[in-house]
């Protein structure tokens, strides 16, 4: 960091009276870790770092090599809207995590992205990203914890008769004033579920910005004694949470769109459709990177305009990519959108995985299929040559383990653990004696 950047956010948090500042990162598997220092000890956290012991952090370090430290990336500085109490105002900065040689430790979800991003920059190009946050609002019990009555019954677009709204419009404020811009809010098809889409940004800004506002949306809701979540399926029966991610690659030299081409029938140009082409042959090898959950394979079902079929199209909302509309003339808008992660997904490595992929197709001038209008969910997708996704946790991870550049993308350390992480949570669910299987069979067999 520059001397200058340093001193003008130290001037910063003495005009706006901050007493802590929280030290932000994230373990393998996307949990926010935070470590809370006093505004006294920043102008040494921004000279030498802060030192922290990994070895309880999930896919971090075993006891042996534990010692690491967090360097705060100054540009992700923000006051936090719900922790502003009389002098105690609480600012937070994102931080990368190094080892004691001075290295950015392999484990850090946040360096792998980094990584891809400087292969995307090799080759001329800049991410952008702008995901679509769907999460779900539940009534709180006494004691505050979260109960399954969705907070409202209110429908797609809806302008629910409650707080809904007005939760929603705290939520968007809250972004805002922690340096996010907001494209949209509105409610989603389901009862209590409610999406808020946030504005193109570089893919790393994104993935902080998305980290950000999952905290966020928990806060302000907790705030109006509601529970915030993001499982990507918590009501069978119904529309589960997705994050559809936009995305496109601008030339780094000119600024320019490189997905555009006016003289394209859906307006995609060569790259853009190599970076397709590599987001299909790596779709299932990603999946487990973008959908992390047992449960979010219930979402991932045929019904419930959650992709199923590895395939692409414009007007298909079954369709695994998406090649929303534009308007005329406005070419530079050109983008594609990914529709199975879900909000549970780890930012960092999820965007660093679709980046690789399409980096793979557009290296390898990988040629795409023709494009899928139908309805995949009422004809015969063996006719049309389709493959599936993963259909659960554990076929995820087998998938995973046959992809090279995926594996590759994640680097060993966190893929090794990543793959450890989830492989316990799978066999901890395939053991687990489930409600439904009782009331099925109990009196059955």
């Amino acid at each position: 960091m520059s001397d200058d950047s340093r001193q003008a956010l130290l001037r910063r948090v003495e005009e706006q009276r901050v007493a802590f500042v929280n030290l932000q990162f994230t373990d393998v598997l996307g949990m926010v870790k935070t470590v809370t220092i006093p505004i006294g000890e920043l102008p040494d956290a921004l000279d030498h770092g802060v030192w922290f012991d990994g070895s309880s952090i999930e896919g971090f370090a075993r006891s042996v090599e534990s010692d690491m430290y967090l360097v705060p990336d100054l540009a992700t500085y923000a006051l936090v809207p719900w922790d502003q109490h009389e002098g105690l105002a609480t600012a937070r900065l994102i931080c990368d995590v190094f080892t004691p040689d001075g290295k950015p430790f392999a484990g850090d979800p946040r360096h792998v992205l980094t990584s891809v991003v400087h292969q995307a920059a090799d080759l001329g190009f800049s991410f952008n990203v702008a995901p679509e946050l769907e999460f779900f609002l539940f009534k709180a019990d006494a004691e505050g914890r979260s109960t399954p009555l969705p907070h409202d019954t209110a429908g797609y677009f809806d302008v629910s008769t409650d707080l809904a709204t007005l939760i929603r419009r705290q939520m968007v404020r809250a972004l805002q004033n922690m340096g996010i811009a907001v494209e949209a809010a509105h409610h989603e098809v389901a009862a209590g579920q409610h999406e808020i889409d946030l504005r193109y940004a570089e893919a790393i800004r994104a993935a902080d910005h998305t980290i950000t506002a999952r905290l966020a949306l928990k806060a302000v809701a907790q705030l109006n004694g509601l529970h915030a979540t993001f499982m990507p399926k918590p009501i069978a029966g119904v529309n589960g949470s997705g994050m559809h991610v936009h995305q496109s690659l601008v030339d780094i030299v000119t600024g320019r769109n490189t997905f555009a081409d006016a003289n394209d029938a859906y307006g995609l140009s060569p790259t853009a459709r190599h970076f397709i082409a590599g987001l299909l042959a790596h779709a299932r090898g990603m999946c487990v990177i973008l959908a992390p959950l047992v449960n979010s394979y219930k979402r991932l079902v045929p019904g419930y305009e959650a992709p199923v079929y590895i395939s692409w199209g414009r007007t298909n909302r079954s369709a695994l990519v998406r090649v929303p509309r534009i308007t005329a003339g406005r070419e530079q808008s050109t983008r594609i959108e990914l529709r199975c992660p879900d909000p549970s997904c780890n930012p960092y490595l999820a965007y660093a995985v679709m980046l690789a992929a399409g980096l793979d197709g557009i290296r390898r001038k990988l040629s795409l299929r023709e494009a899928a209008e139908e309805d995949l969910f009422h004809v015969d997708p063996r006719a049309r040559g389709l493959t599936i996704l993963p259909t659960s946790l554990g076929g995820a991870l087998d998938a995973l383990r046959e992809d090279e550049l995926i594996q590759a993308t994640l680097g060993p350390y966190v893929c090794e653990r990543f793959i450890d992480a989830k492989q316990q949570e799978w066999e901890d669910y395939r053991a687990y004696v489930s409600d439904w299987e009782v009331e099925r069979y109990r009196s059955i067999f």
